[in-house]
Formats: structure tokens, sequence, C-alpha cells
């Protein structure tokens, strides 16, 4: 009985350790990984630190282009580094990748140019240093991320660019992209 119990308790904590090591290399497979957007090119590419591991063609942007001083209602993609900020499974768009959009860097260019005030400004970065999600509703805009087309019309997605400024992909690419795509990682849009 005591050999039992002891040969029980050496798999619970064999089976533990083997659990942590596999955790822990998922975690530090991760850690590097980044998203680039080419706004020219119209691609998306998944990044592992210099390795190429997924690319995607046909990303649809904001209908109007891109822009480094993206306003309200624009329908324009800001250009800058941004970081996944959460997900919405239950979005239109089918899943919703969303970007610490506007961020500091953002805010910074927007309070110099007099498009927010100081009071917007103070309460971005206050969310920022924070890690928290920026406040959506200032002169910047905001709900800017990666998504799918939803129930949308592919035929669209393929000949337009059709967003209010996200990145969009088709839904199949999106599931692929969930592979790699969690809070925190690094999303750079040139």
């Amino acid at each position: 009985m005591l050999r039992q119990q002891f040969f029980l308790g050496y798999l619970m904590l064999l089976t533990g350790l083997i659990s942590l090591l596999l955790m822990n290399q998922s975690v530090h497979a991760n850690e590097d990984v980044w998203i680039d957007v080419d706004t020219t090119a119209h691609t998306l590419t998944v990044m592992q630190g210099d390795a190429v591991q997924l690319t995607f063609e046909n990303v649809a942007i904001g209908r109007f282009g891109t822009t480094w001083f993206k306003k309200t209602k624009d329908d324009k993609t800001p250009l800058g580094q941004f970081r996944i900020g959460w997900i919405n499974e239950q979005s239109r768009y089918y899943r919703f990748f969303g970007l610490d959009y506007p961020n500091r860097e953002t805010a910074q260019r927007a309070l110099e140019e007099g498009v927010i005030t100081e009071e917007a400004w103070l309460s971005i970065l206050n969310a920022t240093n924070r890690e928290r999600t920026p406040p959506q509703n200032t002169p910047l805009g905001g709900y800017i991320g990666i998504h799918g087309i939803g129930r949308g019309d592919p035929e669209v997605h393929d000949q337009f660019n059709w967003t209010n400024g996200c990145i969009a992909l088709t839904n199949e690419q999106i599931d692929q992209l969930g592979e790699w795509a969690k809070p925190g990682v690094m999303v750079k849009i040139h």
C-alpha cells in the first residue's frame, strides 16, 4: 500500500513538472512574435523575431488609405506601432483583435497639432501607463484592430479597401492568425 501511494505521488509530481515545462516552452515560443502590416503591398505577416511564420495577402485597410494623423470617422488606417490589447470573439466581424490605439505616440502628435485637449492626452497617457485600453472616444477615434469580414461579401473584400480604419482579413485567415495573435503582441502598420 505504501509503495502504491509513493508511486502515485511520484507520478503526480512528474506529470506536474512535465506540464509546467510544456507551458513554459509555449510561453517562450511566442515571446518574440510580432505582426507586420504592409499597407502598400496589402499583406499581413506574422513574424517570430526575424523569421517569417505566415503571410496573408489581399489585406483590406481603411477605405481612404492610411495616415499618421487619424481622426474620428476619417476611415483611414493609422500608421505606427501598436499592441493587441483585447480580443472580441463575438464581433460582427467574426473575430476582432483590438489594438491599443490611440497610443502614447499618436496622442503626443495629436496634442502638438491641437487635435486633442490636454485632458484627452492625459487620459490616454494614464491608460497606457497602467497598460489599459486607452479611451476609445477621443477625437482620434478608436476601436481599431484586425478583424475578419463576418457576414460581409468576400468579393468586396477581394476588390476594395472597405474598413473604417481597421485591417481586415477573411474569416479563415483570422482563424489562422488567432494561433499567433494574443494580447501584448506588437503590430507594426506601415
